[in-house]
């Protein structure tokens, strides 16, 4: 069955209603999310088909007609040029200037669909650029068009496979740089190795030996202590090296893992923050904030889910205690907070193996929770993230575009939130050398 794409009809009342029903439950004004507005037409069909770029798509699988076991997604509803509601009042406060003839886009291979959203967005072309791979796997980059004296913008996150993406991204960046352009600036919705922020640490009891020391040396008095492995790499600041040495001016990225890893850069960074984009599709989630509750899966993501509850009417938050043994492979001891008989709300920056999001799931429905959904903007997926991920536990599984998601991995919980419009956005900000901050703010 052929896909086509739906164009959204004017504002009507209906959708009037779903904007103002937004504004009272983030303003902390009438406590309840309705559902309705956009998010409740969508068009399904059997394949997505991109025939012209989109923008504020919403994928959700649907197991009407499994393929392999999972479902296929809706077909993208296009809407108009709109920032996400929480932004779109600082969007409105000042004057942008969106004289496109000094700027230039250009994609890499990693994301291409996500990179067209953002000149469509934005009203551009992206730029004509040859990428290609010698047999021995050496990328070879030459530019279509001329960039003397622009502003050029750099579409590529560094997402599996890691390593290429990101020695093709220096590629690019070096040769913008070598064309003469007056700016560089590498966009980067994912930013790899970003976890690697720091040596890790080990916990050790009085029971343990690690790194080969008797437990009377790991013990202060009689408690236990973190002790920091030696003979380890700090990834992510050597990757803010070779991104800043292959000649970039300025980087863009979205909800880097931790904060720290901006300072690794010697050149500005701008930090985008995607939890509008998820926020203002809650908001059309038919779920009383009576009874919700924001849940980080471990202790390092309170920050950013109390910064998430407090943008849902100022929700409750619970937080998971876990104790990480080795990579990829985390263990929930215990929750601190009340859940019993709540829609709780998963909040983190990205999953990957989903071991630490699944078992805090599990978890919130040993404690009671009517229902749990999964939020973060980095959909990683790395094995075997989707046998957990489609296990059950969750109600609905939330991400972002900012890495593309394959077809087979699709399964029915998926929902996949497009990002364009909120780069975009910045984009052009950075471009009128106009405050970024304040889109947030």
């Amino acid at each position: 069955m052929a896909a086509s794409l739906v164009m959204p009809s004017p504002a009507s009342s209906s959708s009037a209603a779903m904007a103002s029903s937004r504004s009272s439950l983030f303003s902390g004004g009438h406590r309840s999310l309705l559902g309705g507005g956009e998010y409740g037409s969508r068009v399904y069909a059997p394949k997505c088909v991109y025939a012209v770029p989109l923008v504020l798509v919403i994928w959700k699988c649907e197991m009407s007609e499994p393929i392999n076991g999972n479902g296929m997604p809706i077909i993208p509803v296009v809407n108009e040029r709109t920032l996400p509601k929480f932004l779109e009042s600082a969007r409105l406060a000042k004057s942008i200037n969106r004289n496109s003839a000094r700027i230039k886009l250009f994609s890499g291979t990693a994301n291409p669909a996500l990179s067209q959203e953002i000149a469509w967005y934005m009203g551009l072309e992206l730029g004509k650029i040859n990428i290609k791979r010698f047999a021995d796997g050496e990328v070879y980059v030459q530019l279509g068009e001329s960039v003397r004296g622009c502003d050029v913008f750099l579409l590529q996150p560094t997402c599996p496979p890691v390593n290429e993406n990101l020695m093709e991204l220096q590629i690019v960046i070096d040769a913008c740089r070598r064309a003469s352009a007056r700016n560089v600036t590498a966009v980067i919705p994912y930013f790899g190795y970003a976890r690697a922020d720091r040596k890790a640490s080990l916990y050790c009891c009085f029971k343990c030996t690690c790194l080969g020391y008797p437990a009377t040396e790991v013990l202060k008095g009689n408690m236990a202590v973190y002790i920091t492995q030696g003979r380890e790499s700090i990834a992510a600041k050597l990757v803010a090296n070779l991104v800043t040495i292959a000649g970039a001016d300025r980087v863009l990225a979205c909800d880097i893992h931790s904060g720290q890893s901006i300072g690794y850069f010697d050149i500005p960074v701008d930090h985008v923050y995607c939890e509008h984009v998820i926020l203002d599709y809650l908001a059309s989630k038919a779920i009383c904030s009576d009874d919700l509750v924001v849940v980080s899966p471990d202790v390092g993501g309170v920050a950013r889910a109390r910064a998430f509850a407090k943008k849902l009417s100022d929700a409750p938050l619970a937080i998971i205690d876990k104790r990480r043994h080795g990579h990829n492979i985390a263990e929930v001891m215990n929750l601190i907070g009340d859940v019993k008989g709540k829609v709780a709300v998963m909040v983190d920056d990205m999953i990957d193996t989903a071991g630490t999001i699944s078992k805090g799931a599990a978890l919130l429905h040993e404690e009671g929770a009517r229902e749990v959904y999964a939020c973060c903007t980095h959909a990683v997926f790395s094995p075997p993230a989707i046998e957990r991920l489609s296990s059950g536990l969750f109600q609905e599984v939330i991400v972002t575009n900012t890495i593309p998601v394959a077809e087979k991995n699709y399964f029915p919980q998926l929902t996949i939130l497009s990002v364009a419009n909120l780069l975009g956005e910045t984009i052009w900000r950075v471009h009128d050398d106009s405050s970024v901050s304040s889109i947030f703010q």
